[in-house]
């Protein structure tokens, strides 16, 4: 694990201390981790968001089996490449 270190002011490190004395985290470590967590959660379900209006705005057509086939091959081949990426 990598360590990063960095300047805070003194209410900013006196509110993480506050967050880990009141339960929850075992140090200002997990407190800041868990932080960034959060907010690559909430960045992706941005792009997610971005990604569907995109699509309601796009033309629609109706889907016919061809099409559905087609979604759920590259669908199935994405998701196989990730789960081959990861075991490596």
């Amino acid at each position: 694990m990598a360590t990063l270190n960095f300047s805070l002011p003194d209410d900013l490190k006196k509110w993480i201390e506050a967050q880990v004395a009141a339960g929850g985290y075992g140090n200002t470590s997990e407190y800041i981790r868990e932080l960034i967590r959060l907010d690559q959660k909430r960045k992706a379900k941005e792009r997610l968001e971005a990604i569907l209006l995109k699509g309601l705005e796009t033309p629609s057509k109706e889907m016919t089996r061809e099409d559905w086939d087609e979604l759920k091959r590259r669908v199935t081949g994405r998701h196989a490449r990730k789960r081959q990426a990861r075991a490596r």
